[in-house]
């Protein structure tokens, strides 16, 4: 851990989003070895990380926003934090909004059929959602050298920890698909892990831009909160509750729990 605290947050923040690109790259590797996977192990994971990530997102990346924004003499501390956090939310929803009024109805059938177009499309839903993933980890841990109070490493990393289990489903998600539609295993595992490269890229501008400018960091910092919320309420929740609810519930449960024992503990 103390070789890793010694460097820079750009790094910290690359090599954290790059073990998040890799545990998308795993999942995605299952498809290599089987074309169908246990769907309830993958709602359980899906469930799993979307409480690490409710959790982080205020523990890690709001609250410490919020404390920011007080020590910077803020008139109204809540304002800044509270506007940041909505156009997060807005990002994610405008993003998936564009995208299926381009795609996805010019790709739809009356009769569903089309599910090679819709495998596709799945692959540009997961980039267009590790992107703000990816910067809420850049952001993490540029707060830290920003000195901000309840802006720890080892919540930085916790929150990368939960990214990347939700990332392995998704890789998956994207791969098997692809190969039950007839790619072969490497083109599926190839566009399965694909989806996952914008993540380092992400984070090393969140990083940048956390570290650059200590003004904006309240705005950064909340804004990776609510595009987190907005991907885990729009994409992680309802597809690991679609046929195992119950077991989604306790995912998010135990996620949400880890996360905040963990944060509160080791922070």
């Amino acid at each position: 851990m103390e070789w890793f605290a010694s460097l820079s947050p750009v790094i910290q923040a690359l090599l954290a989003t790059i073990f998040t690109w890799g545990v998308t790259a795993l999942g995605a590797a299952v498809v290599l070895f089987f074309k169908n996977i246990n769907k309830r192990l993958l709602d359980g994971m899906l469930g799993f990380g979307a409480g690490v990530m409710i959790a982080a997102s205020f523990w890690s990346l709001l609250n410490p926003a919020l404390e920011l924004a007080e020590d910077l003499g803020s008139h109204f501390v809540w304002f800044t934090p509270a506007l940041g956090f909505l156009a997060g939310g807005l990002f994610v929803v405008l993003s998936e909004k564009l995208m299926d009024h381009f795609y996805f109805n010019q790709w739809r059938d009356a009769e569903g059929k089309n599910s090679l177009k819709r495998s596709l499309l799945l692959v540009s839903a997961v980039t267009i959602h590790n992107i703000p993933e990816g910067l809420a980890v850049g952001v993490a841990f540029g707060g830290v050298v920003a000195g901000i109070e309840g802006a720890t490493l080892i919540s930085a990393i916790l929150l990368a920890i939960g990214i990347g289990l939700q990332n392995f489903p998704e890789g998956a998600a994207v791969s098997l698909p692809l190969r039950r539609e007839g790619y072969s295993r490497w083109k599926s595992f190839l566009s399965g892990q694909a989806s996952g490269l914008v993540e380092p890229v992400a984070g090393v501008i969140g990083a940048l831009a956390a570290i650059s400018v200590r003004s904006l960091l309240p705005f950064l910092l909340a804004f990776a909160a609510g595009a987190m919320i907005s991907v885990v309420s729009s994409e992680l929740i309802p597809e690991s509750a679609r046929d195992n609810k119950n077991l989604a519930a306790i995912g998010v449960i135990l996620g949400f729990m880890v996360m905040m024992v963990m944060d509160v503990a080791l922070g």
